[in-house]
């Protein structure tokens, strides 16, 4: 009998580090978790250590082979999943950064953003890398400390300066400086890749001023890269699968047809539609991006992005109204409705549809009877009218109707906010068998390139819906739902600007 292959999936997420360790059935057979810090300089300032970020990747893959009585010399590859748009910058003889990881979640680039929008480059910058300008996006982050870090400066100068994405650090430590390298799903988030000739634009380099010769090389998603380091895990261990987190989910849920979408439930709200080999422009406030490029043409993406979904529930827990995320769920179902409470929580602006970065936390409608219960239900929901505001561009932008969407995230556990988003949207949700997506996403791409798996249909072929929510609500009630929770997101557009 054949020795069983496995795979070691580790993604590498805003609030935590998840490594797991599948089988060449798909089968979880072990896995580990651990923390990763937060650090909030300033308002609208957010920061990570990278040495956390590291840390948190070798104590979850060593907690994963423990858990599953594995030998890392009986990994086949690994893969690895990341963050996106948070940036570190480093010097390349130490491997020190120069500065904290700004987080994709930060808002300080946004006056930097406004004058860039002033030169009048938006439409530009749209063609050429399908997304908005935003602080949302790593290259005003590189800029910023470009601009603003003395040890960047003098570096620089020096020739001793590399920067990218979170997952190019990490990959670099893991292998002790073997490869400078990140893929093109998560370099199409840095707003410096031009997503139609897959390379950096060095037009978008020369504005911003950011030299070409400190950004990392390019690779597609499921290709031997590099071997971690021996000191790492004990064993040279081929990486061989690279993505964005988001992107790993959309291919962890097997959305390989033009029109399938899927929702990740986490820190933020994630809505990925794979839209085929040609790029979709969005004329609806959504980003274009690359959805995966394997060996031949790039698959793309229409993309919304919901920056607050579990951040909020944490918010919750900090300010004393819930002791746990598991306690929103019965608090919403203890009352029938939020008795017209809306609660916008754009604590860090809000992006697709709107991107306004200037739109605050709002809560609208409080009288003298609204309760905890009310906020908590109110909550629960704007996350899901979030998701309808961005499935409903999606449908229009891509001329697709959607029929299903597949779910994925912590969240999901939520039955009070399933049964709510298939209501507000209409349609069926699917919640898969294996609930983490993106890990087992960036291990099908690493078990493509080492021969674990033939192809894309022996994948399909994997996946299991676990549930199936249907809507339920009456089209004239949903109706009047969504026409005030419009009315209610306008209370809080441009608030921190008045």
């Amino acid at each position: 009998m054949p020795e069983r292959r496995y795979i070691l999936a580790i993604d590498q997420g805003t609030t935590r580090t998840k490594s797991i360790i599948f089988d060449e059935d798909g089968n979880i057979v072990g896995e580990g978790y651990s923390k990763v810090e937060t650090i909030y300089p300033r308002p609208g300032w957010v920061e990570q250590r990278p040495k956390d970020l590291l840390q948190s990747i070798l104590d979850s893959t060593r907690q994963a082979l423990k858990t599953g009585g594995i030998d890392p010399s009986k990994i086949e590859a690994i893969g690895m999943a990341n963050q996106g748009e948070t940036v570190i910058v480093w010097d390349s003889e130490t491997g020190d950064p120069v500065y904290n990881a700004i987080s994709w979640q930060c808002r300080r680039t946004a006056p930097l953003c406004e004058k860039l929008k002033k030169l009048g480059i938006e439409d530009k910058i749209r063609e050429k890398t399908g997304l908005i300008i935003d602080p949302y996006f790593s290259a005003t982050k590189i800029k910023w400390i470009l601009d603003n870090v003395e040890e960047a400066k003098r570096k620089l100068k020096q020739g001793r300066l590399l920067c990218g994405t979170s997952d190019v650090w990490l990959l670099w430590k893991l292998t002790e400086g073997e490869i400078f390298v990140t893929d093109y799903t998560t370099a199409s988030r840095t707003m410096l890749l031009n997503i139609h000739k897959l390379s950096w634009d060095q037009e978008i380099l020369d504005i911003l001023e950011i030299p070409s010769e400190i950004l990392p090389d390019l690779q597609p998603n499921s290709k031997v890269v590099g071997h971690t380091s021996r000191k790492i895990l004990g064993e040279e261990i081929p990486i061989s699968g690279l993505i964005v987190d988001q992107q790993g989910a959309l291919f962890g849920q097997t959305c390989f047809n033009p029109g399938m979408v899927k929702c990740t439930y986490g820190t933020g709200c994630f809505i990925l539609m794979n839209t085929g080999e040609k790029p979709v422009l969005s004329k609806h406030g959504l980003l274009t991006t690359v959805a995966w490029k394997l060996n031949g043409d790039a698959n793309y993406a229409l993309d919304g992005g919901i920056f607050i979904a579990g951040a909020a529930i944490e918010w919750l827990k900090r300010i004393g109204l819930i002791r746990d995320a598991a306690e929103t769920e019965k608090l919403a179902r203890s009352i029938k409705d939020t008795g017209d409470l809306f609660f916008i929580p754009a604590f860090a602006g809000l992006a697709a549809p709107y991107w306004d970065p200037y739109a605050r936390g709002t809560i609208v409608g409080i009288t003298g009877g609204t309760g905890r219960e009310h906020i908590v239900r109110a909550l629960l929901e704007a996350i899901a009218f979030r998701v309808h505001d961005v499935v409903s561009c999606m449908e229009i932008d891509s001329g697709y109707k959607i029929k299903t969407l597949r779910v994925d995230g912590g969240m999901v556990a939520n039955r009070f906010l399933m049964e709510f988003q298939a209501d507000i949207l209409g349609i069926p949700i699917e919640v898969p068998k294996v609930s983490e997506t993106t890990s087992l996403g960036v291990a099908y791409l690493a078990g493509l390139a080492t021969r674990v798996w033939r192809d894309l249909k022996e994948i399909a072929e994997n996946w299991e819906v676990r549930e199936v929510y249907k809507p339920r609500l009456p089209e004239e009630r949903r109706r009047v739902l969504l026409e005030r929770w419009r009315e209610a997101v306008k209370r809080s557009l441009k608030w921190s600007r008045v």
